[in-house]
């Protein structure tokens, strides 16, 4: 680790999506949403709901709801958490070969933190509990009731708390919010292809590479370095 004449430290950082990058967690996402209409009275929505995970809450259940009435969408989120809190959360799994990748990024010396947009209690609990939390500096994420959680703001303030160059840090996740992020801070961005974002969603923000396998990101990161 080194500081540059910037006053910034120069120090390899990996940022981690968690949904869709580290954790595939469909089941307990698409089942609490189900709850939440359902428990308000509204029909359980039809076909797949991939394109919920990622985008904070209330920005979902307003296209699913078609409002934009807080009153209604804070009921929603307050009943998906309900049932996320206790059984949803561990409705997920690690994706076969992130720890694998975490191992060998970490026998390197690379420094690594997550960046999600669920609320950071979550987020914590879900990384404890798949007894990842040793490969990890930090875990970021929003606030509880953090509306306009975004992954443009949650990167700065690591960049700021950190006092990282945006030339030293790479955003790894798999949807546009991650690569919108990561190009508004002037963070590399690459996009994975295992979690819930199309190629062409991450091509058109922006992706700098686009990774296929968890092993592939060790792969993309040596010839990163050179």
């Amino acid at each position: 680790m080194r500081t540059d004449e910037n006053g910034l430290v120069s120090a390899m950082q990996l940022l981690f999506d968690l949904d869709g990058t580290l954790t595939n967690s469909y089941s307990g996402i698409s089942k609490c949403i189900v709850h939440a209409l359902t428990s308000l009275g509204y029909e359980a929505p039809e076909g797949d709901l991939n394109w919920c995970v990622g985008p904070p809450l209330w920005e979902s259940f307003s296209i699913l709801l078609k409002t934009r009435d807080s009153e209604l969408l804070n009921a929603a989120v307050e009943k998906y958490r309900e049932r996320f809190s206790t059984i949803g959360i561990f409705e997920n799994e690690v994706y076969p070969g992130i720890e694998a990748a975490l191992v060998e990024f970490q026998e390197q010396g690379i420094e690594m933190s997550v960046a999600t947009s669920k609320p950071t209690i979550y987020a914590e609990r879900i990384i404890e509990h798949f007894d990842l939390a040793p490969f990890f500096k930090s875990i970021n994420g929003a606030k509880m009731n953090d509306e306009k959680a975004n992954k443009t703001s949650l990167i700065a303030g690591i960049l700021e708390r950190e006092n990282l160059a945006s030339t030293d840090v790479i955003m790894i996740g798999d949807r546009k919010y991650d690569m919108e992020g990561a190009k508004a801070n002037q963070v590399t961005g690459w996009g994975v292809l295992w979690g819930f974002g199309t190629i062409e969603e991450l091509k058109s923000a922006n992706a700098c590479s686009l990774v296929e396998t968890p092993e592939g990101l060790v792969d993309k990161f040596a010839e990163w370095k050179v």
